[in-house]
């Protein structure tokens, strides 16, 4: 298998007030502008972190929203919104009416969410959790969310006296609206683990990796991601759905080309992955590429995530501006995408590879 899709993941960050460096509205404006960029150039998706409380995306569907109808081929995504955070029926009406304006260009990327700046931040915003992390919330939230995705009822009709307009037999189960029939399969989870990546197959939804697992054996990142996408396939299988699921790793990669791009890139090459501490446990972050493109295009191929999975994910410096990183979209697509097997977004939807037997 190779690659057959590649977008951007931009972080959102943004200076705050007598900090050095543009503001939350640049670097919004900067951020549809790159993506009706990346739409011309073919490139398949454009999407975005979710962090709350930080100089960075927070609020994702009006930045979606305008991308989606400025752009016409070009996926729009989350990657990913934290579940802990979220009130899921109300996720499920906004997603669902971008599904619908997007013709179906929507990425819709949850998880239980990565450590955050607020002392369990989720209370702020009226949500309450046994667990320390919110893991119990989150999973709760998911399956509702799931839910009222599918259009299962969500809430009961009310008396005739007290319904207003008058429409439903009373206790009658509502689901939420609008309902757009294709987004259940336009969700993905965030896994760090093979443990939730094995769950997410469970569970009928895609599978998003990013540039670190909260796992360390001594392998690569690059294997850990692998040994996790031949998990959730087996998964899946095991679990018997009846479509084709797609999985999206995420990787730092600055292809040299110009003098420019040496000079802005050219250190930001790491030779090996680092293994950290996070969220209470071991993780393994990846290493960072930044090579001429034949250099490049012979790394990427000895990566068998990359390999494994249909989606690669660019992580972008967003602070850099539009140009820089419409630069580093160009230089990929024209040198370095299409070596490892590249299908631009002009040509339709990205699809999964087909869950084989054995």
């Amino acid at each position: 298998m190779t690659m057959k899709a590649f977008g951007f993941l931009s972080f959102g960050h943004y200076a705050l007030p007598g900090q050095k460096g543009p503001d939350a509205r640049a670097v919004l404006r900067q951020a549809l502008e790159l993506a009706k960029f990346a739409d011309q150039l073919g490139v398949n998706g454009a999407y975005f972190r979710v962090h709350h409380f930080a100089a960075q995306g927070a609020a994702p569907m009006p930045l979606l929203g305008a991308i989606a109808g400025s752009t016409e081929h070009i996926e729009v995504g989350t990657g990913v919104i934290d579940m802990r955070y979220e009130n899921p029926l109300q996720l499920a009406e906004e997603a669902a009416a971008l599904d619908l304006l997007s013709g179906g260009r929507l990425a819709l990327g949850v998880s239980r969410g990565s450590p955050e700046p607020a002392a369990q931040g989720w209370k702020a915003f009226g949500y309450w959790s046994e667990a320390a992390n919110g893991a119990d919330m989150a999973r709760s939230k998911f399956e509702r969310l799931l839910a009222a995705v599918e259009g299962q009822g969500m809430a009961t009709a009310a008396s005739l006296d007290e319904q207003y307009p008058r429409i439903y037999q009373p206790g009658t189960l509502l689901p939420v609206f609008p309902h757009s029939p294709e987004l259940r399969k336009r969700i993905w989870w965030g896994a760090g683990s093979r443990k939730t990546a094995e769950q997410a197959a469970r569970d009928g939804v895609n599978l998003m990796s990013s540039t670190l697992v909260t796992e360390a054996d001594g392998r690569s990142l690059a294997e850990l991601q692998a040994d996790q996408i031949a998990r959730y396939r087996a998964a899946w299988k095991q679990a018997g759905h009846d479509w084709t699921p797609r999985v999206s790793v995420s990787r730092s990669i600055f292809p040299l080309v110009t003098a420019r791009d040496r000079q802005l890139f050219g250190l930001q090459a790491t030779s090996s992955d680092e293994v950290g501490y996070l969220d209470d446990g071991d993780a393994t972050f990846g290493r960072s590429y930044a090579a001429e493109p034949d250099l490049l295009i012979e790394q990427l191929k000895a990566d068998p995530a990359i390999q494994a999975a249909d989606t690669l994910m660019l992580t972008v410096p967003n602070t850099l501006g539009v140009e820089a990183n419409l630069a580093i979209l160009r230089n990929f697509a024209d040198y370095v995408a299409p070596a490892l097997g590249w299908i631009p977004a002009t040509s339709g939807p990205v699809k999964g590879y087909p869950i084989k037997d054995g």
